[in-house]
């Protein structure tokens, strides 16, 4: 800690905040919870009014964000960008077009491509420049291409420019880009560039030609002092805590978990934040009370509601003193985890364009030895089996028990519903998939005693 930190404790006795009145406070924690969803604030995105927010308490949020998470936030012009510091990999978030697609790797390598020649571009560029542009990077890589005539391609490349218009990096200013969409030669839209967003949004860390692995881009900080290395541990479980659902303590380093357990961690993050942090004999979870996050469990919707009633059903069968046992296993090694995603990434680097440089400290693959501490769910850190026979047979049995509080989409394809239901609750950290079924995990508990009740409405039955 500074000793400004430390001033500013010692005479507030808040350790972050420090110089935010009381009647000032709500507001900055508002500000604080817009930034994390937010990462990216600009004159549009997400709102007109999230920008003057920020800037409002500017330094206290510079501040605050460095010391309590190793975060850094850059305002350039009509631009506001946390720069923050990736612990892991997080299949969980993926950008998402306008329609709710998730972004495959084809999509991800158009939006990467767009920036590269929005940097190049002058203030203003047609859509077509920019697709000729981007085809012409494209072609050269292996795999890739673009052809706008071609439907595929032509859909990927307009959901990467919708992402970038969407959060104000370039503004139509003439035209159409739907009739481009529908045909290439029978529209045109002309956009404005608006260049600290491109710079605000595009600043690796690295010269990617020289990224041998993506496991490089992770944070790799090394400590230079005991104190330095608690600094660090401190950090990383609040960065924990407010970028992931729920954080059992088996799935973090011992000394990151000795944080999560501490009072220090609640007390600081509900000061920051204006949340309270729910902590258990597993882990630790921020509660959502405040729209923090774009997606909430129990939440509405078909999929969100099949979850609820899932877990529900999944927590019985495992507490059920007259069935049969529930088998137990291990959980999957979170760095064995890792390390498969990394290599999953891996797989789709443009090796052809890679500069390997001649240094001692080359890039390393993610470490799979060392791991966290036993799960506390039993005495052997094993988790409650539930198989896919089962799952099949609770969504079938839920659809049936609550008849049209589900659509005729999800009885005509209850598999689909089991599908995403489940992918839902892996991503809410209540369960993880392994071969033949799920392992359920503690946050599962949590909704065991959850009744359901069908709600009737004028046009419509909906559950709870």
């Amino acid at each position: 800690m500074s000793a400004a930190s430390e001033r500013t404790q010692s005479t507030t006795g808040h350790r972050f905040a420090g110089d935010i009145s009381e009647l000032e406070l709500a507001d900055y924690q508002r500000a604080v919870r817009l930034v994390l969803r937010h990462p990216l604030i600009t004159a549009t995105w997400p709102d007109e009014r999230a920008l003057p927010r920020v800037r409002r308490f500017a330094a206290a949020l510079r501040r605050d964000f460095a010391e309590a998470f190793g975060y850094r936030l850059e305002l350039h012009g009509a631009t506001a960008r946390l720069v923050r510091v990736s612990d892991g990999l997080d299949a969980t978030q993926p950008a998402v077009s306008r329609t709710g697609r998730p972004f495959d790797r084809q999509r991800y390598a158009y939006l990467s491509l767009c920036l590269a020649v929005l940097g190049r571009a002058g203030i203003q560029i047609t859509l077509s420049e920019l697709a000729d542009s981007v085809g012409g990077d494209a072609n050269r890589i292996t795999g890739l291409g673009l052809n706008p005539d071609h439907g595929p391609d032509r859909r990927a490349f307009v959901d990467a420019v919708g992402w970038l218009e969407e959060r104000g990096v370039i503004r139509l200013a003439d035209g159409s880009s739907a009739a481009w969409a529908s045909d290439p030669g029978s529209g045109e839209a002309l956009y404005d560039v608006a260049r600290d967003v491109v710079f605000a949004l595009f600043r690796p860390t690295r010269v990617l030609q020289h990224v041998e692995s993506v496991a490089a881009l992770l944070d790799r900080t090394m400590a230079s002092s005991g104190n330095a290395e608690r600094r660090a541990a401190a950090q990383a479980a609040r960065r924990a805590v407010v970028e992931s659902p729920v954080v059992y303590h088996a799935d973090v380093e011992p000394m990151v978990a000795n944080h999560l357990r501490g009072a220090a961690l609640a007390t600081d993050l509900a000061r920051l934040t204006g949340l309270r942090v729910e902590r258990r004999a597993e882990g630790v979870l921020l509660v959502d009370t405040a729209g923090f996050t774009g997606e909430r469990f129990p939440g509405t919707g078909s999929v969100a509601q099949a979850a609820v009633l899932l877990v529900v059903e999944m927590t019985d069968r495992i507490a059920d003193p007259d069935g049969r046992r529930v088998k137990r296993l291990a959980p999957p090694d979170p760095l064995s985890r890792q390390q498969a995603m990394v290599d999953r990434v891996d797989a789709g680097l443009p090796t052809a364009t890679l500069v390997v440089l001649d240094d001692a400290a080359a890039d390393q693959p993610y470490p799979v030895d060392g791991g966290g501490n036993p799960d506390e769910t039993d005495g052997g850190g094993r988790l409650p089996f539930i198989t896919d026979s089962f799952l099949r047979e609770a969504v079938g049995e839920i659809v049936r028990r609550y008849g049209s509080a589900f659509g005729a989409q999800w009885h005509a394809d209850p598999e689909r519903l089991r599908t995403e239901a489940v992918a839902l609750l892996e991503r809410f950290g209540a369960t993880t998939t392994v071969p033949g079924g799920v392992l359920v995990l503690p946050l599962a508990g949590r909704y065991r005693h959850t009744v359901a009740a069908v709600r009737q409405r004028a046009s419509a039955e909906t559950l709870f």
